[in-house]
């Protein structure tokens, strides 16, 4: 059995009419061309290219001071910033003001480094947030021009973990409209670049932070993930970055609240350039429900179960992988076969086929209440009432709309979505998760695409809209990933791989990128190249 008609028919008119939005674009919107030929000035602050965990051992021995080391971020950002639009609302001033704190507090304490180091492991390192998080102060729209103005008056869980850790933050990062976009761009902040390549996409819904972080502007930072959006911008923007299972990181308090059945997929997650930083953060950002992993674990690589996927099997719903990215996951093979004298194994699973359609209908069901989802066109209207698509599209064309054109795509066509679950493709998603749950167990590791392509250029996925599918169906699976880079290809863009591992099995593919960071070298300064 496969697709029916109807469904055929909803992605070929889905592609439509995002190709049609993509004509548009080409039509209407401003050329870029002052961007053209211009990149990123390299790091020459060494302060800059040390990881979070370091930074916080030279602070608590006095080696550095915390106002030095934000004083150096500080100073990247403002070198930075005005090429990516990542950073879209600051708070320098504050920051400074707790570095001094900080260095203060190390100077009157008497109990020696290690009662620092237990009690504030990230004391006076400073830290991004997506905009989407309430970071209290600050700004919380998730880039929606009717919230302009709302800021938050608390922190969401996750920020006041890590603010009780010690992290200074500097300030708040961009996202797409409503964090449903794997374009970073909205009408109320504009859009935000990728550090490698000014004319491409620093990916979504994190782009903010994946830019910053990839351009040397922060150190370590938070995002949010329900269909990718951790994993595509630490992809596009060469860094690491973790999905966690979901239900041990908090999502509260981040908008837009996920409704239906939607937090089963939603994780939040550390993001950050070197990867001996994705443990300690998680320990911290996991709080009271840190038990729920083995984080202590220490992880035998050589006892380790490996496979590969190499790609979905050729579905229709998105492109094929490019020969770089087989070629670079090939070598990720190789080289663990070669170092830890693993067997590698290749496996397919038939059901990838069908990603897309997987994700979108399960985020679309409703909770054990019955509730369904809130619709995309009741939020782009918040707080006031639901926008009509097609009166948006209008609008659009006419110069006058508030929205993306992402934004009023999706909401077109969640209203040409089936209401009823398609029994075949729910079928696909119990049989995989069957298939793959009973793959990994408790001590494998498989290697999975993060994409299709490297970063593309700007507006370029309203023309491929279901890639994300590659990321997309893991958070539908509920299982823990962490995105690694692997150097930089052809186009001087970054590559990766994601590496997925069972439920709660978080510390597995913590462990495997430790060592693909050494294998492969890990983030580049995107100025030096």
């Amino acid at each position: 059995m496969a697709l029916s008609r109807l469904e055929k028919v909803q992605v070929w008119l889905f592609k439509a009419v995002m190709g049609f939005f993509h004509m548009l674009f080409q039509r209407f919107c401003p050329r870029r061309s002052h961007l053209s030929g211009m990149k990123l000035p390299p790091v020459t602050n060494p302060l800059l290219l040390v990881s979070a965990t370091e930074l916080a051992r030279r602070i608590r021995r006095k080696e550095v001071s915390s106002v030095e080391v934000v004083q150096a971020y500080i100073d990247r950002i403002q070198e930075v910033n005005p090429l990516l639009n990542a950073v879209v609302k600051d708070r320098f001033g504050s920051a400074l003001q707790e570095a001094a704190q900080v260095d203060k507090l190390i100077e009157e304490e008497t109990g020696g480094e290690e009662v620092l180091e237990d009690r504030l492991p990230l004391l006076g390192v400073p830290l991004s947030v997506k905009e989407s998080f309430a970071l209290q102060g600050m700004p919380f729209t998730t880039g929606l021009l009717s919230r302009r103005g709302i800021v938050a008056m608390v922190d969401t869980p996750l920020v006041a973990l890590l603010k009780r850790a010690g992290a200074i933050p500097l300030g708040v990062t961009n996202t797409s409209e409503l964090c449903m976009w794997l374009e970073s761009n909205n009408h109320l902040y504009g859009i935000t670049n990728n550090p490698y390549n000014l004319e491409r996409i620093p990916g979504g819904s994190s782009g903010g932070e994946g830019s910053i972080l990839g351009a040397a502007g922060a150190v370590i930072g938070v995002g949010s993930d329900i269909g990718g959006s951790i994993r595509i911008p630490c992809f596009f923007n060469g860094i690491f970055g973790h999905k966690t299972t979901p239900g041990v990181v908090s999502s509260e308090n981040q908008y837009p609240p996920a409704s239906g059945r939607q937090g089963e997929y939603l994780s939040c997650g550390p993001m950050c350039r070197y990867a001996e930083d994705l443990l300690p953060m998680l320990k911290i950002m996991a709080g009271p429900k840190i038990n729920m992993l083995s984080l202590n674990t220490k992880v035998d690589l050589k006892k380790l179960r490996f496979f590969t996927v190499p790609h979905d099997g050729g579905s229709p719903f998105t492109y094929p992988v490019s020969k770089e990215l087989v070629d670079v996951q090939r070598k990720v093979v190789e080289r663990l076969e070669a170092d830890l004298g693993v067997k590698v194994q290749e496996v397919r699973f038939h059901e990838l086929h069908y990603g897309f359609p997987i994700w979108d209908i399960y985020m679309g069901l409703p909770d054990k209440e019955g509730n369904p989802p809130t619709p995309f066109c009741e939020l782009m209207g918040e707080p006031g009432r639901p926008v009509w698509p097609l009166w948006e599209l209008l609008k659009k064309m006419m110069g006058k709309s508030e929205h993306t054109m992402a934004a009023i795509g999706l909401a077109l066509t969640e209203k040409i979505r089936g209401s009823k679950p398609s029994p075949f493709i729910i079928q696909q998603k119990e049989k995989l998760q069957k298939e793959v749950e009973a793959l990994l167990g408790n001590d494998a590791v498989f290697l999975y695409p993060s994409h299709p392509r490297v970063a593309p250029k700007h507006h370029h996925p309203l023309l491929r809209p279901f890639d994300f599918a590659y990321t997309g169906i893991i958070n539908i699976l509920g299982l823990p990933v962490t995105q690694c880079p692997l150097g930089l290809g052809e186009e001087g863009l970054p590559l990766g791989v994601q590496v997925i591992a069972g439920k709660l099995q978080d510390h597995l593919t913590l462990a495997v990128a430790l060592y693909l960071e050494k294998a492969f070298g890990g983030w580049r300064d995107p100025g030096a190249h």
